[in-house]
């Protein structure tokens, strides 16, 4: 599973996943890939972040029934679990895109054109901050500070940072990540 997944129910009720790469599993297996994880962990002192982290990767986002089995599973209070996870900007609730952008409007970036950036990503990707793309391909987010001040403006895709990014690079920065990365960023994404 490449770490995006949207759950789906089919006719007889059986809640299925569906990850980009095609697959389909159960949300069964997706809490036994849990419960063997809480097991791990349990009882080792800061393990709340690690299991939030891996339950993240498995189901492509935190959902109810995750943080509820985390929650119990670690002896926590749910609104422990839930709490960290609105605190923290890294986890989501809602399903996410196979590749998370996010543009930074710090102050350096900010001035240095981190706003003009952020349009030509919204445009070129089209999706909206906050938002993931119809083919789940990509998230655009926005974040403060990547600490590459001289480098602005600066967008990270993934874990890899991007500096100096001009709107006028974005096209080829998004299909550069892309290649590497699973492929062309969607058919979708490439019209005008």
């Amino acid at each position: 599973m490449d770490g995006s997944a949207a759950l789906e129910d089919d006719e007889m009720g059986m809640v299925q996943v569906s990850c980009n790469c095609g697959i389909e599993v159960s949300e069964e297996e997706l809490l036994e890939r849990l419960d063997a994880t809480i097991a791990e962990y349990r009882g080792k002192p800061g393990a709340l972040i690690p299991v939030l982290q891996i339950a993240q990767g498995i189901f492509g986002h935190l959902p109810e029934v995750a943080m509820r089995r985390i929650a119990e599973g670690l002896d926590k209070p749910y609104s422990e679990v839930s709490g960290v996870v609105t605190f923290y900007s890294y986890f989501s609730t809602v399903p996410r895109g196979r590749h998370v952008i996010r543009v930074c409007l710090g102050t350096a970036c900010y001035v240095r054109g981190g706003k003009a950036v952020l349009e030509a990503i919204r445009k070129t990707a089209h999706v909206e901050v906050g938002g993931t793309t119809e083919d789940r391909r990509f998230t655009l987010e926005v974040a403060r500070c990547f600490g590459a001040c001289g480098l602005a403006p600066a967008i990270m895709i993934d874990d890899e940072v991007y500096h100096r990014v001009k709107p006028s690079r974005v096209q080829g920065v998004l299909e550069s990540h892309a290649s590497k990365f699973g492929g062309q960023h969607g058919q979708a994404n490439r019209q005008p």
